[in-house]
């Protein structure tokens, strides 16, 4: 197949039988692997009040990923952008883009759990507009450099606030949103924006296409952004071994999914994924089995998909640091040769 970038997805979710200190350096020595074997770019989740998310300051844990790794690309996926305000945010993307010599990658959303918009006391009616006007003073700021930025909108109001620094990259560090809608795919592509997905395969495949569509209305010709297709991952000897390890540690990672939503007794608005690992997995939402496996259902997520990125998840619900390294260390050494990985 033609080579592809490969990238790392993590929701840096709770293992409850070690300490969060160790949760933190076991994910970090990951990265420290997916540098070392020429992995793209490693995104994480912001998502709050659950054990989904343990980073759910991803700045503050990026900024180790930063100085413990040379060359992976690295950025939220995504920062809620309602939760934040946008001068204070556009230093820390500043920062980190600094620290990294412009290694940042800038993922935003409006936030996909009410919940959690609703415990910082943001209306999920509101979420859309705020995000819009929020990412509309960010990307002027990271545009602009070092200045006075003035605004003023429905959310924000301000008049020359000085902004002391910049970003290495210009105008500012790529764009990456979320994608599950036909809306999002064609507002995505419109905007040329890099994109990701975690929907089931075939519908992965419909709304990329919406995307590239509404990208060449809007952009004309010329390589496309970053589209990437997101699966739970694992590798082992054998297939049968795989399915049973990943079985165990998806479960895991479904009560950490389901968490705070079934505190609240409301239902989960995430529907593509199962509390069954099989109905989950007949929607093609993993890539698990030995070398071979995994290298032909890449092959397929990326063609079905009709995708240009693919994007692993290694650590996650129950697995320890040693599964997920073990899986790493067989996709790096007898995966990634098969799928052609190129860093670009």
């Amino acid at each position: 197949m033609n080579p592809v970038p490969i990238g790392v997805f993590d929701h840096v979710d709770r293992r409850p039988e070690i300490s969060l200190r160790q949760t933190y350096e076991d994910r970090l020595k990951l990265v420290e692997a997916y540098d070392r074997a020429g992995f793209y770019a490693y995104q994480i989740a912001e998502h709050h009040a659950t054990p989904l998310a343990m980073a759910p300051s991803p700045g503050v844990f990026l900024s180790l990923v930063a100085q413990r790794t040379e060359r992976i690309r690295f950025g939220p996926m995504v920062y809620v952008l309602p939760l934040h305000h946008p001068l204070r945010l556009l230093e820390e993307v500043c920062m980190l883009d600094q620290l990294s010599a412009g290694r940042f990658e800038l993922g935003v959303g409006r936030g996909v759990s009410p919940l959690e918009l609703e415990h910082y006391g943001v209306d999920r009616n509101e979420a859309r507009t705020i995000y819009d006007e929020t990412l509309e003073i960010l990307l002027k700021g990271l545009t602009m450099g070092a200045g006075d930025l003035t605004h003023h909108g429905r959310h924000f109001d301000f008049e020359n606030v000085p902004v002391a620094f910049e970003a290495v990259q210009r105008p500012h560090p790529p764009v990456w949103v979320g994608i599950g809608t036909a809306d999002g795919a064609r507002r995505a592509g419109a905007l040329g924006r890099n994109v990701l997905t975690n929907s089931p395969l075939a519908f992965a495949g419909e709304i990329m296409k919406l995307y590239a569509d509404a990208y060449a209305e809007n952009h004309g010709g010329g390589e496309l952004p970053k589209m990437a297709v997101c699966r739970h991952i694992y590798v082992a000897a054998t297939d049968a071994e795989a399915v049973a390890v990943m079985r165990g540690a998806y479960r895991a990672w479904w009560d950490h999914f389901i968490a705070l939503w079934k505190r609240h007794g409301a239902d989960v608005v995430i529907a593509q994924y199962e509390e069954d690992f099989d109905a989950s997995r007949a929607k093609d939402l993993f890539v698990v089995g030995s070398p071979a496996t995994v290298a032909a259902e890449i092959e397929r997520s990326l063609e079905v998909s009709g995708t240009n990125y693919f994007v692993a998840r290694f650590a996650y619900g129950s697995l320890t640091y040693e599964q997920s390294r073990a899986a790493l260390d067989l996709f790096v050494d007898e995966v990634m040769p098969k799928v052609g990985l190129r860093t670009p």
